[in-house]
Formats: C-alpha cells, structure tokens, sequence
C-alpha cells in the first residue's frame, strides 16, 4: 500500500516490528517519506488489527474517491460489474483476478459486499491499491457504457458458450450473485449472456473460478 496512489495518512507500529528481518527497512522508509509513526503496546495493536496473527504494521490511508467519470473508455477497454456478489473472499479473489489480467475497472453495484470491507481487502493482496473499482448504481452506470461505446455482456449458467472471439473492442462484463446471478434489471440490458462449458457431471463452479476463467478469456 505504502507504494501505491493511495495518500497514506498513519502507520501504527508493534514492538516487535523493529527486530523482524524487513521492520528496519520499513522503519527508515516511513521516516525518508515523513509518513506518520505512532507506535503502541502489542495489547494495543492487537486490539486495532483485524487478523489473528498481526504483521506488526497497521497503515491508514484514505479511501480513493474513484467514478465513472474519471473512466478513458478507449479501444480495448474492459469493465467488471460485480450485481449483488456478498461473499467478501470471492470479491476479494474476483478483484485480485480482474488486475492480474488488466480490466480497467471493476464496478461493485448495489447489493455487493463493501469492496473496502477488511476481508475483501485482504482478499484483493494489493489489488485494490492500484486497481480502478468503485461503487455505483446501474442506473447510472449502464447508460454510461452506452453512450461510450461500451457493450454489455453477462455471466450466466443458461447462456450460450462463451465464444473464441472476435469480442467487442470495448466491452463490460457483468457478473452476478453467488445464488440468484444477475438482477432482473442487468439482465434486460445486457446484448448477450455467455456461460461456460462445463462437464455434464458438475452443475456448476465456484463464481471467483468462474469470473477468473471468463476474464482471462475476454482479456483481449
């Protein structure tokens, strides 16, 4: 995080920080860049920490203030719509997936889990200090996409299977719940639900699997 966009506003620190093989560096790094240090007790750390087994640094930084208007929808573009997904672990994964494979943005709308939820930030690895996702609605965000160019496809376990290309030169892919898949209203607007293939044995996968395999698909 501390090498991101992201404005870093404190750095709370353990004890046990300074005799851990990169806690010095770190240190000397907070100091050269004049990011605030406060360091506390371990019982006061482990209070402020969200997980079990704390690192010995604890950063706060400000939430980027991201929207659609800050958008380039250029040739190539690649959008992620997230419709209602609620499972921290699998947000996490799917943004941690959709950087890896370079879409430009991912959208949570309403019904999804807070993508600055703790368990999806530890989920993402990083990804969210330099990935471009913000939350919108659909109503705002599906007539965007129109007006730029921007095609809209969906997830869905009854679409047809997923193509081998050629695919949209700037398209939005929409993903949806963990049980019920798309809203009623996504699903009206989108030209085409792709899905894909499985083995007759399984019914169906995983959604962070599913939207993994659809992205690197899509990816160009």
């Amino acid at each position: 995080m501390l090498a991101s966009p992201l404005r870093t506003v404190g750095v709370l620190t353990a004890p046990q920080l300074a005799g851990a093989p990169r806690g010095g560096k770190l240190l000397q790094f907070l100091a050269e860049h004049a990011i605030p240090t406060t360091p506390v007790s371990e019982s006061e750390f482990r209070s402020a920490a969200e997980t079990e087994s704390p690192q010995g640094v604890l950063a706060v930084a400000e939430i980027p203030q991201r929207s659609l208007e800050d958008l380039v929808t250029r040739d190539g573009f690649r959008m992620l719509l997230l419709d209602g997904l609620q499972d921290p672990g699998n947000v996490g994964t799917i943004l941690r997936t959709a950087a890896a494979f370079s879409f430009d943005a991912t959208v949570a709308l309403p019904g999804t889990v807070d993508i600055w939820n703790p368990k999806v930030v530890r989920g993402a690895m990083g990804s969210l200090f330099h990935h471009a996702a913000f939350h919108d609605t659909a109503e705002r965000l599906l007539p965007f996409l129109k007006s730029h160019g921007v095609e809209l496809w969906g997830a869905d376990a009854r679409g047809e299977a997923l193509p081998d290309g050629p695919f949209p030169l700037r398209l939005a892919v929409a993903v949806g719940n963990e049980g019920s898949g798309l809203s009623s209203y996504v699903r009206e607007r989108v030209s085409r639900l792709v899905s894909i293939p499985l083995a007759a044995a399984v019914e169906s996968i995983n959604v962070a699997v599913a939207t993994g395999i659809l992205l690197h698909h899509l990816r160009n």
